[in-house]
């Protein structure tokens, strides 16, 4: 006989689910989770007020610090003196300076002259007198001192501003249209949608544990000048034939390691029904968005995953429980929607477009432009999405005059291509994740551009990046550089950027594409973009764009062959 058990029929093991609370898997499954799970993060605004501001940076419990604090628009910053080469071999704890940067949110609103004043003010007495624009339509300080922060919400508060989740893994600051409800050619404004999204969301605990960050873009202007093509969700704003102005919905898109352009849903939402759908949106998000691995917890995931058709199932039949009408997408914008110059709005004021190099300013300009807004008796300024400033309503006879002023104050109206088309990030000055120097380096290549090709005819844009989190939308540039370290000509591990080419949202859109084994130093850049730019101005044919010439050309062309001797 005999007595060997019988074979068992193996069972089949299971699925591992990615986190998706809808389908049931509600445990942390990593830091992050557990750490949300432990306490929501906007409690932790209570505990800056009122022990770690008393007591000082090294009062801060670790989960707060590292977590929590961006729920209140706070990161530790990058300490002095780390090269790039620290960026990923030290520990977070080993990289944080005792200093803060913080984020401040504007959603697209208009600042009066008192807000400039008041940000300005902020910056000189807080910040060393940092204020960077980013192309989230945010204030970005630097050097901030925890137990500054109370006075800081104070002095934000009398303006209608705050650093409410300007990061963490909740509804981040909106961008909005800067010509809202005052261009010409606009064709629905978006702003009261903006407002009541906030009044109902931002602070609420419903929505402040999502799987990663969420970003918000409204705007009915023609030119697509929120960028919705790379944000979680976008309204954009459509004439529909039968019922008029309103919103078509764009979903998941994002950029970073794995860049993805927003999928359109072809519908038609009125202005006072796109807070409902918003809400749908980030409810989908939050309930079955990917939590298991933060490399994966974007809305694009599930978005790519799913398909259009079953996302706007779930959207209409689970959380609107109504039909959306059918509608037709914008394929392209209209024209290029950074609203640089000088421009007429629909009541006879004019608007100003201004250009701060990359998004670099101070406490001191923001003061003096909000003197000027005052001076010359404006409605206010709005940021934008690529690191610019509109100022709204100056009067026609005034307007001219204006532009003179700010040339005084570092700012202007009327820049070179160069300096309109450049954006950077904050690069490893201050962001722990960076691994080269973005904003100087910019800065310094402008001059170097507007030196040799002073007379450029097109608009080339360049965007520069400190790693691969493309928060300077590296896959979406004309010329995108993304920033880490590489060899020169003597096999020394020096700063330089791996090249996109190609890319572009609005006009063109298109991820750019990257040449194999293809670098360039930090040192031979400007060499590099002035032998592709020269071959490009040689080649191109009447009216060709940067970025379609670039699908033509040849390597040898776009690796700038002549520039790359050095490396």
């Amino acid at each position: 006989m005999n007595d060997a058990p019988a074979a068992r029929t193996p069972r089949p093991r299971p699925k591992r689910g990615e986190g998706q609370w809808a389908l049931g898997y509600l445990e942390p499954l990593n830091k992050n989770e557990q750490s949300k799970k432990d306490d929501n993060p906007l409690n932790v605004e209570a505990r800056i007020r009122n022990i770690y501001a008393k007591r000082g940076f090294d009062s801060i419990d670790p989960a707060d610090l590292r977590g929590r604090f961006r729920w209140m628009g706070l990161y530790t910053q990058r300490a002095p003196g780390l090269d790039g080469g620290k960026t990923a071999a030290l520990e977070e704890e080993e990289l944080d300076d005792k200093f803060f940067m913080m984020r401040v949110r504007s959603d697209g609103n208009l600042l009066s002259a008192e807000a400039l004043r008041v940000l300005g003010g902020i910056s000189t007495d807080f910040a060393r007198n940092t204020a960077d624009i980013t192309d989230r339509q945010n204030i970005q300080y630097h050097w901030i001192d925890i137990k500054s922060v109370p006075e800081i919400w104070e002095r934000l508060s009398t303006v209608g501003l705050d650093t409410l989740e300007a990061c963490g893994d909740c509804p981040r600051g909106f961008l909005g249209s800067p010509v809202a409800g005052v261009a010409k050619d606009e064709i629905i404004d978006g702003t009261p949608a903006l407002a009541e999204i906030r009044r109902r969301y931002i602070g609420n605990p419903e929505y402040s544990n999502l799987p990663r960050k969420f970003k918000t873009s409204i705007s009915g202007h023609p030119s697509l000048d929120a960028a919705p093509e790379i944000n979680d969700v976008s309204f954009v704003g459509v004439d529909h034939p039968e019922h008029g102005p309103g919103f078509d919905l764009w979903v998941g898109g994002g950029l970073s390691t794995n860049p993805m352009l927003a999928k359109k849903l072809g519908v038609w939402i009125p202005l006072d029904e796109v807070a409902d759908a918003w809400e749908g949106v980030i409810a989908i998000f939050r309930d079955y968005g990917y939590r298991r691995l933060r490399s994966k917890a974007r809305l694009k995931f599930l978005v790519a995953d799913w398909g259009v058709e079953k996302f706007r199932d779930v959207l209409e039949t689970e959380y609107l429980k109504r039909k959306l009408v059918d509608g037709t997408s914008p394929e392209f914008a209209s024209a290029n929607g950074d609203h640089i110059g000088i421009h007429e709005q629909n009541d006879g004021k004019f608007y100003v477009g201004i250009t701060p190099t990359v998004g670099r300013i101070d406490g001191t300009v923001l003061t003096r432009l909000g003197d000027l807004v005052e001076k010359y008796g404006a409605a206010g300024a709005r940021l934008t999405a690529y690191q610019k400033i509109v100022v709204i309503g100056v009067d026609g006879d005034q307007v001219e005059a204006f532009a003179d002023e700010l040339e005084t104050i570092g700012l202007t109206a009327r820049p070179s291509h160069w300096r309109r088309s450049t954006m950077a990030c904050t690069g490893i000055e201050f962001c722990k994740l960076a691994i080269v120097d973005t904003k100087q380096r910019a800065i310094d290549l402008v001059g170097e551009l507007e030196r040799r090709f002073p007379e450029l005819d097109t608009p080339i844009s360049v965007n520069v990046n400190g790693c691969p989190n493309a928060c300077a939308r590296t896959q979406i540039a004309d010329i995108g550089l993304k920033g880490q370290l590489v060899l020169d000509a003597d096999g020394n591990q020096v700063e330089g950027f791996q090249v996109h080419l190609g890319g572009g949202i609005g006009l063109i859109n298109a991820l750019g594409k990257k040449l194999r084994a293809h670098k360039v130093t930090s040192k031979g850049l400007d060499d590099y973009v002035t032998n592709v730019v020269n071959s490009y101005l040689d080649q191109r044919e009447d009216g060709e764009p940067f970025a379609v010439w670039v699908q033509r050309a040849d390597d040898e062309a776009l690796r700038g062959e002549k520039a790359l001797e050095a490396v």
